[in-house]
């Protein structure tokens, strides 16, 4: 069984910073990516950011410049560093994994093991 737990939203000023952190325990399996997306309502969910196993990063455009994704594979933790904020990036941040790939941009899917979210407020 595997299980994601999301942490490090809160609330920040435009132009600030905020790191999140999503732990994975269980085994997902050997061929699959991880990922975060975000839900902000009246919207639909948006893919931020994915790293593939062999480390290759994709951002959506709406973050591009902004956000780092990274994992440490040895403590099982994805995360996503974001910079230079903005009121439109306030939303449920969730973190994921799949099957390869994930998709980063408009209308992601519902994956097979999702977090349970993590607020992050910008105003």
């Amino acid at each position: 069984h595997v299980q994601l737990v999301e942490s490090g939203g809160g609330s920040v000023q435009p132009g600030g910073s905020l790191t999140l952190s999503c732990t994975a325990s269980g085994n997902p399996g050997r061929s699959t990516c991880m990922g975060w997306f975000r839900q902000i309502p009246g919207q639909e969910r948006e893919g931020v950011a994915t790293i593939d196993k062999d480390g290759t990063k994709k951002y959506a455009d709406s973050v591009k410049g902004r956000f780092t994704i990274s994992k440490d594979s040895a403590e099982n933790t994805l995360l996503l560093q974001m910079t230079t904020l903005k009121p439109e990036d306030s939303g449920l941040y969730y973190c994921a994994i799949d099957v390869c790939p994930l998709w980063v941009g408009h209308a992601v899917p519902v994956y097979t093991y999702e977090g349970q979210g993590t607020q992050v407020t910008v105003s």
